[in-house]
């Protein structure tokens, strides 16, 4: 039986130019002395192809990440951190984007949500001037990088709507090379720039709106050291609905009189999956891979997240919070926590998405004194009857106790901390007694926090202002990064 396929496309030309060709070779040496190519050697040796045919988002997106070398924070396969398709899935799901692709605004919302600094312009807000001025500002650098969504029948391709890194540009030709992240179907070529801002400025059928680009360039630094917000579980619908409408409501009850009342309200209605959406961050290793000790680059990551942790310990809020989860002899188990985290961290290393991983027994390492290899639980994970040890590495802190020195690990009260104090402040501005208002809003001032915590707290801020937009739809009418002041 025949079966119908499709080996590349020849790519029309006019008004395409292939890379490879010998007149693609002249525009690229002409740039490259120009000095309009200098970010081309990091997209090229980061590039890929979409691995599906509707994932020309996802693939642009894992590229321009990688070549700014933003570290994801999580594990992609074995023990390394890398940005992939797969992972770029908390604003949209796969199977969604497999299906129907994505849309530029959700995209936007994908890179604020990776950690990157984005400028993002649908044709309707700029011009071809202010487009050309970036696009040459941006090839110039190697810490900026362009993305283009555009309709490929401008360019008498075959498809529709798809999405590209800008690899470079040619000044006295000015002509743009597009680095199609379908190499399955076109190779990489050079495109007239006027004709690239034709066909962006088309509209996107499945919104309305006009099409863009994006500039995206690393942050200051990696945000989310230690917790970050999921929606991986659909229930972060419902627990982003309860923060956004029912804490604001529950908090101007007659009822509130005291710091105490208001977490207890806060906390006793929360939705029975609250902990699939906000989370600490765990590092995971397989164990017979790792060496007896931490390397310098983990050492640093785990001294980072230990200092974060500290400081939300040293909170007045987290003193409130701990003191009622205390009352209510509310308890959290490293061994349990450790346990789900391995059966995790064996899924993610081992690369198989089935749930059939149980954890059969974990032993807690404990940092001692003048020991600087901080907690390792080892957790002996089994699948179909075969073992793996799996490392997750702990961040603690130490308070003095009538016993001595006692650990302590993230937890709930400092999960619950983190959240609230990411919360945004006119969450509070309902309660009707002026004075705990005020000290409300003294417990929860970003601006009084030292300045990690301050990053950790404004980064998860972001994070819920951009589930927000993508839960009320409108990531497609603000595409700049959320307010976080």
């Amino acid at each position: 039986m025949a079966m119908a396929s499709l080996y590349r496309r020849s790519l029309p030309s006019p008004p395409a130019i292939d890379f490879s060709s010998a007149e693609g070779k002249l525009i690229f040496n002409e740039a490259l002395q120009k000095g309009t190519m200098e970010g081309f050697f990091r997209l090229i040796s980061y590039f890929q192809t979409q691995s599906e045919p509707a994932y020309c988002g996802l693939a642009s997106l894992a590229v321009v990440l990688n070549a700014l070398s933003i570290d994801p924070g999580r594990k992609w396969k074995g023990p390394w951190r890398w940005f992939d398709e797969s992972m770029l899935d908390c604003c949209e799901p796969l199977e969604v984007v497999k299906e129907k692709g994505i849309s530029f605004g959700k995209v936007v919302c994908l890179a604020h949500c990776s950690g990157a600094k984005v400028e993002a312009f649908r044709t309707s807000q700029s011009s071809i001037d202010e487009f050309r001025e970036l696009v040459e500002k941006c090839t110039r650098s190697e810490n900026c990088h362009m993305i283009s969504t555009y309709h490929r029948g401008v360019f008498k391709q075959t498809g529709s709507g798809h999405f590209s890194p800008i690899g470079g540009y040619n000044a006295e030709r000015d002509m743009a090379l597009i680095l199609d992240t379908a190499r399955f179907k076109y190779p990489p070529h050079w495109v007239p720039l006027e004709l690239l801002w034709e066909a962006m400025d088309s509209i996107d059928k499945s919104t309305g709106k006009h099409r863009g680009f994006m500039l995206i360039s690393r942050p200051h630094r990696e945000p989310g050291l230690l917790y970050t917000l999921s929606c991986k579980d659909e229930s972060w619908i419902d627990t982003a609905k309860y923060l956004k409408e029912d804490v604001p409501r529950l908090v101007s009850s007659q009822d509130v009189d005291s710091v105490e009342k208001i977490i207890s309200v806060v906390f006793k209605s929360l939705p029975s999956n609250f902990n699939q959406f906000i989370r600490w961050v765990a590092e995971i290793r397989i164990t017979e891979d790792s060496n007896k000790h931490l390397s310098a680059e983990e050492k640093s990551r785990l001294n980072l997240k230990e200092l974060v942790l500290k400081e939300v310990h040293e909170t007045e809020l987290f003193k409130h919070i701990n003191k009622f989860l205390s009352s209510v002899c509310y308890e959290d188990s490293l061994t349990y926590t450790a346990a789900m985290a391995c059966c995790q961290g064996a899924e993610i290393l081992s690369g198989c998405s089935s749930k059939k991983f149980c954890c059969r027994e974990t032993c807690v390492k404990i940092k001692g004194p003048g020991d600087d290899e901080g907690t390792v639980v080892t957790g002996v994970v089994v699948r179909d009857g075969n073992e793996q040890k799996v490392d997750l590495l702990v961040p603690s802190t130490k308070t003095d106790c009538e016993c001595g020195p006692e650990a302590n690990y993230p937890a709930g009260n400092d999960v619950f901390t983190a959240l609230l104090l990411a919360l945004p402040p006119q969450t509070w501005s309902g309660i009707k007694d002026q004075a705990l208002m005020e000290e409300m809003k003294q417990l929860i001032s970003v601006a009084s926090l030292p300045t990690l915590l301050q990053e950790e707290v404004l980064h998860l801020r972001r994070q819920l202002q951009l589930l927000k937009r993508c839960q009320e739809n409108k990531e497609e009418d603000d595409l700049a990064a959320p307010a976080c002041a």
